[in-house]
């Protein structure tokens, strides 16, 4: 006898169907019971693999072919109930967590009322204990975001030997300059090594860089034009001296030069094999310094973390330069979580929370930021404050006991600034007669603010041996690939961190 299969069981069917027949991906948003609106940061696990919603509560998980319908699905955050049940239990785009309320009592009870002072103490003792340096093979995901907004950028003409570098050519280049620009960047990799920066390998598997590629352009287009002028102007043999108060520095004619260079001639198959050979190894050259510059910057992260020696984010190691106040308590599943704040007590540079689990007193969530500029420096009309420092970096504890990163984020800005007269002198030996040959003076002052966003999540980590480690080789040939727009294609079959919606609707003003 045939039974009808329910509709809610059939629809449950189909999806799970779908998504192994196609991206297999589950993808939804994870928000409030009671409020209705996202929960960011949620950690989102199925067996040993993880990830984690974004600040608008969305993720997106890659179901491999070890995954099956039946395998439960965990969602955790702190101050929520945890919710876990079979993937084809989850049939809709929006899921749902329940605060849970706190019982202080348990807490109480089962440890000792501590001082957020007796806590921090704690917290340093068991450092060694809880986070170990071990050499282990991570598979991350790591966006980078940078925004670039010009506040101020004018240069005043007061001297000019060549007519055509007037005010007006000046302007005109200056305009060119995008006031707002954002540049975004990402990669899946394999990270070997420990949190030593110098103990690092990094096996890229691939990259994206998403960014208006009509602005550098326009910049091409003008500088040719600026070169140009150059050309018809600027006598071979010449050389530079640039001056600004009592700074300068001479840019050599070998280097003026290159602006005389001519293309190659295309009937010279010589000339063209030594140009071809020469892009070869430029793009081998750039392949090798894109992976060495992503491995460097992500050891910089992981040996800047506050739980490492050294630290800049010093608020756990100099506790002495801090004021804690234990908050309240919390849940992280099942785990008691001791929530304290935290204050500069003179000169220290940063505010925020700590979440600690309550048994074996592990920093298990940070979140902070700067209450003052982390560096300052101005001399001789130049200016650099790095006015921004903030972010949030989440562990987790595996099997052993032992806690890793699995979520980090920062948001670093710095405000440039310089305010000084310049004058460019194109000087000559080999022309009889004067030798200073034009001159460009004016007076600058321009104002520059970056905004560099890193996240990283870390998806999976196995420990490896030391023979592992040193028998893995570098063989990088992976270049970000350009997009000119967010493309939701490019990283079907990986596990990423979702974008958010800012990314998502980024459209370069030109495609080229």
């Amino acid at each position: 006898m045939n039974k009808k299969l329910p509709l809610v069981a059939f629809f449950t069917f189909l999806i799970f169907h779908l998504f192994n027949a196609n991206a297999q991906s589950l993808s939804a948003t994870v928000i409030d019971s009671v409020s209705q609106q996202p929960i960011p940061f949620a950690t989102i696990q199925i067996k040993d693999k993880g990830v984690i919603t974004n600040e608008e509560g969305k993720f997106n998980f890659f179901l491999n072919e070890t995954i099956t319908e039946s395998d439960s699905l965990t969602i955790s955050s702190i101050g929520y109930k945890t919710l876990s049940k079979p993937i084809a239990e989850f049939t809709t785009t929006k899921i749902v967590l329940a605060p849970k309320s706190i019982e202080l009592r348990e807490v109480i009870v089962s440890n000792k009322n501590y001082t957020a002072d007796e806590i921090m103490d704690f917290v340093e003792d068991n450092l060694e204990k809880n986070y170990t340096n071990n050499l282990t093979k991570k598979r991350l995901f790591h966006r980078s975001s940078y925004f670039d907004r010009w506040t101020k950028s004018n240069f005043k003409v007061k001297k000019s030997s060549i007519d055509v570098l007037n005010q007006q050519f000046i302007d005109s280049i200056i305009s060119t300059v995008p006031k707002n620009d954002a540049y975004y960047q990402e990669l899946v990799g394999d990270l070997y090594g420990n949190y030593d920066k110098e103990s690092q390998k990094l096996d890229l598997l691939k990259a994206s860089k998403l960014y208006d590629k009509n602005t550098t352009l326009n910049q091409e287009k003008m500088e040719e034009k600026f070169n140009s002028i150059l050309k018809e102007n600027v006598k071979p043999g010449s050389y530079f001296k640039i001056k600004s108060g009592l700074l300068s520095f001479k840019i050599d004619a070998e280097e003026v030069n290159e602006l005389f260079k001519e293309d190659v001639d295309s009937t010279d198959v010589a000339a063209l094999n030594a140009e071809l050979e020469k892009k070869k190894k430029d793009k081998e050259e750039r392949q090798k310094n894109f992976a060495s510059w992503k491995r460097n910057n992500l050891g910089s992260i992981l040996n800047g973390l506050p739980t490492q020696d050294g630290s800049d984010l010093n608020f756990i190691l100099k506790s002495r330069k801090y004021n804690y106040t234990l908050n309240e308590f919390t849940y992280l599943g099942d785990d008691a979580v001791y929530v304290i704040s935290f204050k500069p007590d003179g000169s220290a540079d940063f505010e925020g929370t700590l979440y600690i689990n309550a048994d074996d007193f592990a920093v298990i969530q940070i979140d902070y930021s700067n209450v003052k500029p982390v560096s300052k420096f101005s001399l001789l009309g130049i200016s650099t404050n790095k006015y921004l420092s903030k972010g949030k970096i989440i562990y987790n504890k595996s099997a052993n006991g032992h806690y890793s990163l699995h979520y980090y984020e920062s948001e670093i800005g710095e405000r440039f600034g310089i305010k000084r007269p310049l004058k460019i002198f194109e000087k000559n030996r080999i022309v009889k007669g004067r030798n200073k040959q034009n001159e460009l003076s004016g007076d600058m002052d321009f104002v520059f603010i970056n905004v560099v966003k890193n996240e990283i999540i870390v998806f999976e980590s196995e420990n490896i041996s030391q023979a592992t480690f040193d028998g893995f080789t570098e063989n990088n040939t992976i270049l970000p690939i350009y997009m000119p727009k967010y493309d939701p294609t490019f990283w079907e079959g990986y596990a990423i961190m979702e974008p958010n919606k800012a990314i998502k609707e980024f459209t370069a003003t030109s495609s080229e």
